[in-house]
């Protein structure tokens, strides 16, 4: 008989990323689940032992140290060793953020197994999770930051080679426009944006000309002017501040990049589009951003 010590919550059902129930279990010989489906995302974590996971048409042996994913609505089917048994701990949640994070770490039905050497590290981050079991904001707050550190520790090892290369690819360069998106303010270079998805700025270069036909360096420039360019529309701030907030602490560079890439200076810009012979530059930001939302497809 299995030896199970296992919990489940009761929680919004409307958040970003969110735990449902957590355990872990010493397993009986041949001990098995399934063939069966889940309402929720799963991850096991073999601590000790061994077994075998049946998905897909396919049977992956495991063992201490690597683990698997089960999606919401898929059929699988796990077996402990007849020898030796496993113990495993488990994870189950949800959210809107769920797919997607998932996607970034490499895992998915395609690739549903992962390995790591942080067993002690996941055994305690579970084991926290059961000790703060109880209703309240701040019993809550914990487990679902538990939940992300349990998943970072499964991300620093998932290696991102699994993926096919075209999907490696595209996942570089949203990673690194989701970074230029939410960092184009701060004075950023493309050794940051390199350094950030974790790849050197050569490859980032050839990715991006491969997929966007314009060179990391271009991109950022682009969306900082385009950003720019709405602010000199929609404020009546100076163009020394909107400078700085597009990532720019020189106003005399930002006044060269943008005559460069609006064949203009912002000042002509702005007073073009007052005196009304330029609206149609408010699109400018509209169609970067529907590039980029192609981009994240």
């Amino acid at each position: 008989m299995e030896q199970a010590y296992k919990l489940e919550f009761a929680t919004d059902q409307t958040g970003e990323l969110y735990l449902n129930c957590c355990g872990c279990s010493k397993t009986e010989p041949l001990h098995s689940f399934g063939p069966a489906v889940k309402p929720h995302y799963l991850i096991h974590f073999i601590l000790g032992g061994k077994g075998i996971f049946k998905f897909g048409g396919k049977e992956y042996p495991l063992e201490a140290g690597t683990g698997f994913l089960i999606e919401p609505g898929e059929l699988a089917f796990y077996q402990a060793d007849e020898k030796e048994p496993w113990t495993y701990l488990w994870v189950g949640f949800s959210g809107a953020n769920a797919p997607a994070l998932l996607h970034n770490m490499g895992l998915s039905t395609k690739h549903p197994i992962f390995a790591s050497g942080q067993s002690d590290e996941m055994y305690r981050v579970v084991k926290d999770m059961m000790q703060h079991n109880t209703f309240g904001a701040a019993n809550e707050l914990r487990r679902n930051g538990l939940l992300s550190i349990f998943l970072s520790m499964i991300a620093e090892e998932v290696s991102i080679q699994e993926k096919e290369d075209d999907d490696k690819a595209n996942t570089y360069v949203k990673r690194a426009i989701e970074f230029v998106c939410s960092n184009y303010c701060n004075p950023i270079k493309v050794t940051d944006i390199a350094d950030y998805v974790c790849i050197n700025r050569s490859y980032l270069y050839t990715l991006f000309q491969n997929q966007i036909k314009m060179s990391p360096q271009q991109f950022l420039t682009m969306f900082r002017i385009a950003k720019a360019g709405e602010l000199l529309q929609l404020t009546n701030l100076p163009i020394e501040s909107i400078a700085i907030s597009c990532g720019y602490s020189d106003p005399l560079v930002f006044t060269k990049a943008f005559r460069q890439t609006k064949g203009m200076s912002p000042s002509k810009y702005r007073k073009e589009f007052k005196e009304g012979t330029s609206r149609h530059r408010l699109n400018d930001l509209e169609q970067i951003e529907l590039f980029i939302n192609q981009k994240k497809q």
